[in-house]
C-alpha cells in the first residue's frame, strides 16, 4: 500500500475518516482549479500540447529540489514499476490531451457534460475487469439521469447546433480514454509496490512528457509557436505577457498539486467514487465559469448539467463480488479488508467509512 513520505506526512494523525475527507477536498479543489487556469493559459498560449508537458517538467523539477534538499522521499526509478505505468500513462496523456483540445475547441460546460458520463463506464468496467457486482437498481436510475441529462445539455448547446457531432468528438474521446484511466489507475495503485506518495507522481509525469511532444508535433504547435514568437519579435514586443507567465506558473502549481491530491484521494476510495468526485467537484467550476465567460452554456443546459451531478450523487458504488474461495476463507460473512475499502464512500453523499455526514 502507498505511504506519504514521513518528511512531509499529509496524515497528520488524523482519523481514517478525515484522512478521505482531506484528500477529497484537496483532490477537488486543484482539479476544478486546474480547469479554469488552463482554460484562462490557452487564451494566450494555444498550444495545449507544449502547456501541459512545461507543467509536468515543473512537477519534476519540484520532485528533483525536493529530493536534493531531503524534503521529499523518493521512489527510485525501477523498470518493474515502469512497465505497468506505460499503459497508465499513454492512457493519461491522450486524457489531457483530449481534454485540453476540448477546452480550445468548446466551453467549460461541454467537457463537465462528458466528463459526467464516465461513472457510467468505470462501473461496467469495474464489474467486467475489477471483481465487482453489476451496478444495483438504484445506481441504474442514477447513471440514467446522468444520460438524460447529458442528452439535455446536447440539445441546448450552440456547438451542437452549429456544428453537430463534430462539436463533440474531442469531449468523447476524452470520456472514453478518462474511463480506462480511471479503472486501471486504480487497480495499479495496489498491484505495483511504492513506497511513496511521489512515486506515481513521479512515474507519471516522467513517462507522460514524451508524448505530450509528439502530440505537439502532430498538431503543428511547434510552428505555431515559433511564428508567433517571431511576429512578436519583429514587433518589438515581449515574447510573453506578464499575464501569460503568471497563469503559466500558476497552472505548474495546480498541475502539482493535482498529481499528489489525485493519487492520495486514490488510495482512499474505489474507482467510481473517484469518477464520481471529479464529477462532483465541478460544480464549483461551473459557477466561476459563468462569471468569467461569455460562451457559457444556456439556463436550459445549466440545468440540464446540474441533472447530471444529481445523478451521480445519488449513485451508489456496487460492492466487490464475492468469490467461492474468499466465501471460505472468510467464513461466509466476513468481507477483507480490501472489500471494505472498496466500499468506501458508496453515495458521494457518505463520507469517510461509508458513515452518513450529520
Amino acid at each position: 500500500a502507498l505511504v506519504l513520505s514521513p518528511r512531509i506526512n499529509m496524515n497528520l494523525n488524523f482519523s481514517p475518516k478525515t484522512q478521505t475527507a482531506l484528500a477529497v477536498a484537496a483532490y477537488s479543489f486543484c482539479s476544478g482549479s486546474l480547469v479554469l487556469v488552463n482554460k484562462l493559459i490557452l487564451h494566450q498560449l494555444p498550444y495545449p500540447s507544449l502547456v501541459i508537458t512545461f507543467q509536468l517538467w515543473a512537477t519534476l523539477f519540484f520532485i528533483q529540489i525536493g529530493d536534493a534538499f531531503h524534503v521529499l522521499d523518493v521512489d527510485p526509478i525501477k523498470w518493474k514499476c515502469i512497465k505497468p505505468y506505460l499503459a497508465y500513462t499513454v492512457a493519461f496523456s491522450l486524457g489531457v490531451y483530449c481534454n485540453m483540445k476540448s477546452l480550445s475547441m468548446s466551453n467549460v460546460e461541454t467537457v463537465i457534460v462528458f466528463r459526467a458520463l464516465a461513472p457510467l463506464l468505470v462501473s461496467v468496467l469495474d464489474a467486467m475487469f475489477l471483481g465487482r457486482e453489476w451496478p444495483s437498481a438504484r445506481s441504474w436510475v442514477a447513471l440514467s439521469v446522468i444520460a438524460v441529462g447529458a442528452y439535455g445539455y446536447a440539445l441546448t448547446d450552440e456547438a451542437f447546433q452549429t456544428q453537430g457531432l463534430i462539436a463533440y468528438l474531442w469531449p468523447t474521446a476524452y470520456l472514453i480514454v478518462i474511463s480506462f484511466e480511471m479503472a486501471y489507475g486504480k487497480k495499479i495503485i495496489s498491484a505495483v509496490e511504492l513506497k511513496t506518495r511521489t512515486g506515481p507522481v513521479l512515474y507519471t509525469n516522467m513517462l507522460g512528457w514524451p508524448p505530450m511532444l509528439g502530440f505537439a508535433y502532430m498538431g503543428g504547435e511547434y510552428g505555431r509557436f515559433y511564428n508567433d514568437l517571431t511576429d512578436r519579435a519583429v514587433r518589438d514586443e515581449p515574447l510573453f505577457s506578464t499575464s501569460a507567465v503568471v497563469l503559466m506558473l500558476l497552472g505548474c502549481i495546480v498541475g502539482t498539486g493535482i498529481g499528489y491530491s489525485g493519487w492520495w484521494c486514490r488510495s482512499k476510495v474505489s474507482a467510481a467514487s473517484y469518477t464520481l468526485i471529479g464529477v462532483l467537484n465541478k460544480c464549483l467550476t461551473v459557477l466561476v465559469n459563468l462569471m468569467i465567460w461569455d460562451q457559457h452554456a444556456a439556463v436550459e443546459g445549466i440545468a440540464s448539467l446540474s441533472l447530471c451531478l444529481v445523478g451521480g450523487a445519488f449513485y451508489a458504488q456496487a460492492p466487490m463480488r464475492k468469490t467461492s474461495h474468499d466465501h471460505a476463507e472468510s467464513g461466509g460473512n466476513t468481507p477483507s479488508k480490501d472489500e471494505e475499502r472498496q466500499q468506501e464512500m458508496g453515495p458521494l453523499l457518505r463520507r469517510g467509512n461509508g458513515e452518513s455526514k450529520p
